[in-house]
């Protein structure tokens, strides 16, 4: 016989669920759907009612029903059967913890033993309480706090009393008595438990009438989560899978994430309409599917499935200049001439389009599936993009992933271009060489002259001959405009002076895998593909002023009853400590000492790490000077105020910076940028590499996503413009020849440099002005 009081231990299994961190439900794994509850949660009418149905001398009998067992016995001696059973709800607790449903004289006579052993080591309460959470109640649901979310939508608390007589109707036969599957029965069976309840004093006859003539209320409610972030759930899914196996569907593992759930619906949203804007510009490439047959409307709506808020609709009927059209509801609505078909055009190719139409007839005809979303009250045409976009958002800091748009909808597509999709950064990548230049001799102000040149590599097979985006060529140019003008020419030549090993070396600071990137001068021009999680990473250290972080998505894991058995401790920057004091991540526990992984066990209370042990996270390690980094940003932030960033100049904000990106064909459009609070990567491709099309660049397809999110991201936050860090220098320049010059120069603008990289003064003849020796700027032109 097993030990009862293993009863008081028992594992129920539980789902997985992952949260957000303002604990908002993103999604829910498991074959079996429970929530237990305790029994102070149970309310008195519901287990007066179950009670009523399956025990109603619970609280006065020991286990056994001698009535009951004597009822069963003369079935099973007269038909070779037993039919009612004659099981208590503590026999129902041994059968369902214990033993089988095969209805045999053994199992019962055991079931009998084990209900005895039960009542002399449990109370009352907790047998109840053990059988309410157990108990199956149909369509994947166990236990009762499970079986009123999946019935009603409502937690057993908010239930009324016909709704808890209909409940405790299901577990003498789940199916039978299915309210939704059959209404009728149920309904029988559910009246017939509220009148048990008026015949044992329960419920007074008003109270009865009022029930018993209530309507089926019940409606299938599937999981549904409070925040729509499935990408977000798959990673924490397959995380808490590699850790602990098959047991994370079922031990009640709870995760809770970095995501922000107003970030999170913000980015989701940008993304949606950041791809719906590019499709638009792009012409309209005709019907989903289409029927004629008027029979066929009603099953092709109801199997075509919502992307995004993308409703699909079938054109019933048109007119020159509207569309009638029949929704999934049944219900019929009009678009009109202004809502999505004046000056639409057909798609021809990606850089061609039709002349706008001037009749809906041009386009469409009767029995047309189309798409409509729903704006102001109206319904718009639309249509399901084929092009797919990415967004993700880290806190840089600590590189806490606080929103991630993998796609245009999951549903859609469930791979996760975040972290999946591997694509030339093209321009976006620059900036990271740029760093590295100017720790090794160049400067802002150094030029390098944009013209045309033909390389002979053999790793490149053969000839190559770079162009800028433009075509064009603009000779001399200083090393700030040409990032923030992304001038491609000068990349290659600044990669080729620099060297191509010393830069793929000072890239594996920033994340990037040196053994995977190219040996070549293609480098310059981001060849090399990589995800937009890892540039978005890289651009962290543009945004925390220097410091190396990494992503993470999980904050810490629970078990089913709060413990935490993970915390995350992530290497974390600390603008106010000594930085000398930063650790050698290599040298840090990148966990605390509370871990999870696969074949482990969750340690005891005791081996619990301190809430103060857990507040010390490691430090990032700093792996940019902070001079270079400051230069660096000071560039980034010129994209924005005269370069291909421009676009950004609507958030009005001074703390912004980021670049461009732009890949050939053009087949990838990229925007990263950040502010102190925030840094974001934005991406938009095919899956298939094809072309985006002529006109389309990272500010035109990308940087409206990253605006629309970042618009709302820093929206109350403050402006913080990074302090100037010691022996940086503010000096006069010519904008010509990056050489220093007097304050009486015509055309002198201010430039800034690390102290020892003072350009030289020009010489006296270029200015008119006094002699002075190369090298030596005069203090009263350093700033």
């Amino acid at each position: 016989m097993p030990p009862v009081e293993s009863l008081r231990e028992i594992k129920l299994q539980t789902p997985l669920r992952v949260y957000s961190q303002d604990l908002q439900l993103i999604g829910e794994f498991g074959e079996m759907r429970r929530n237990p509850v305790k029994f102070e949660q149970l309310p008195t009418q519901y287990i007066q009612a179950l009670l009523a149905a399956e025990d109603d001398r619970f609280y006065s009998h020991s286990g056994v029903d001698i009535t009951g067992l004597l009822r069963a016995a003369s079935q099973l001696m007269t038909s070779g059967e037993i039919r009612t059973g004659g099981s208590t709800i503590t026999m129902q607790v041994a059968r369902n913890f214990f033993l089988t449903r095969k209805q045999t004289f053994t199992r019962k006579f055991n079931e009998i033993l084990l209900a005895l052993r039960i009542e002399d080591e449990l109370s009352k309460d907790e047998i109840l309480t053990l059988y309410a959470n157990k108990i199956y109640q149909g369509n994947r649901a166990y236990g009762i706090e499970a079986a009123a979310q999946v019935y009603y939508g409502k937690s057993i608390s908010e239930l009324d009393l016909a709704q808890l007589a209909m409940m405790a109707g299901l577990p003498k036969a789940p199916s039978a008595y299915n309210p939704i599957a059959n209404p009728n029965r149920a309904l029988i069976r559910r009246n017939w438990i509220l009148k048990r309840m008026l015949d044992l004093g329960h419920i007074d006859n008003d109270t009865y009438l009022a029930a018993v003539n209530q309507p089926v209320t019940a409606s299938y409610h599937g999981y549904a989560s409070e925040l729509d972030a499935p990408y977000v759930a798959e990673m924490a899914r397959q995380e808490i899978l590699d850790r602990v196996g098959t047991a994370a569907y079922t031990d009640g593992y709870r995760i809770f994430t970095t995501i922000d759930s107003q970030l999170q619906r913000t980015a989701q949203k940008a993304v949606q309409n950041g791809l719906l804007a590019y499709d638009q510009r792009h012409g309209y490439r005709g019907a989903e599917k289409s029927a004629t047959d008027e029979q066929q409307w009603g099953s092709l709506l109801r199997e075509t499935p919502v992307f995004g808020d993308l409703t699909p609709a079938i054109i019933t009927e048109l007119a020159d200049q509207s569309l009638k059209i029949l929704l999934p509801s049944g219900e019929h609505a009009d678009i009109t001439w202004e809502n999505g078909l004046q000056g639409l055009r057909r798609f021809n190719s990606p850089n061609s389009r039709s002349a706008p139409i001037k009749q809906a007839q041009e386009l469409f005809v009767r029995g047309d599936l189309v798409r409509v979303r729903q704006q102001e009250g109206a319904w718009h045409l639309s249509q399901l993009p084929k092009a797919q976009a990415a967004l993700t958002a880290l806190n840089p800091d600590n590189g806490a992933i606080q929103a991630l748009v993998g796609g245009f909808d999951f549903r859609q597509s469930h791979f996760n271009r975040v972290t999946q999709a591997e694509r030339q950064p093209g321009s976006n990548f620059k900036p990271f060489i740029y760093t590295t230049a100017l720790e090794n001799g160049f400067t802002p102000a150094s030029i390098i002259n944009d013209a045309p040149v033909v390389f002979e590599d053999d790793l490149l097979e053969g000839s190559w001959r770079p162009e800028n985006d433009s075509g064009k060529f603009y000779g001399p140019t200083r090393l700030r405009q040409a990032l923030y003008l992304s001038r491609n020419l000068i990349s290659i030549r600044i990669l080729r002076t620099l060297g191509v090993e010393k830069a793929i070396a000072g890239l594996g600071r920033f994340g990037f895998d040196q053994s995977r990137l190219p040996h070549n001068l293609s480098l310059a021009l981001g060849s090399h593909a990589v995800t937009p999680l890892q540039i978005a990473t890289g651009y962290a250290s543009f945004a925390n002023g220097g410091f190396r972080v990494e992503p993470f998505l999980i904050d810490r894991i629970e078990d089913s009853s709060g413990k935490v058995l993970y915390r995350a401790a992530p290497l974390t920057v600390c603008h106010h400590c000594d930085e000398k004091e930063q650790t050698d991540p290599a040298e840090e526990s990148r966990e605390t000492a509370v871990r999870l992984d696969a074949g482990e066990t969750a340690p005891d209370k005791e081996g619990e790490a301190s809430p103060d042990a857990l507040q010390e996270n490691p430090r990032a390690p700093r792996i940019i000077d902070a001079r270079t980094a400051y230069i660096v940003d000071s560039i980034l932030k010129d994209v924005i105020r005269k370069g291909t960033g421009r676009k950004a100049l609507v958030l009005k904000r001074a703390d912004i910076a980021g670049k461009t990106g732009t890949t050939n064909g053009p087949r990838d459009a990229w925007f990263s940028g950040y502010s102190t609070h925030m840094v974001t990567t934005a991406w938009v491709g095919f899956d298939e590499n094809l072309t985006l099309g002529r006109s389309e660049y990272g500010g035109s397809a990308a940087l409206p996503i990253w605006i629309d999110f970042m618009g709302t991201a820093l929206s109350g936050k403050p402006e913080f413009i990074r302090p100037q860090p010691e022996g940086i220098v503010m000096a006069r320049i010519d904008p010509e020849t990056g050489l220093s010059v007097g304050p009486d120069h015509r055309n002198a603008i201010f430039e800034i440099f690390r102290k020892e990289d003072v350009p030289p003064m020009a010489e006296a003849a270029s200015n008119g002005g006094s002699q002075t020796p190369p090298g030596e700027p005069r203090p009263e032109d350093l700033f």
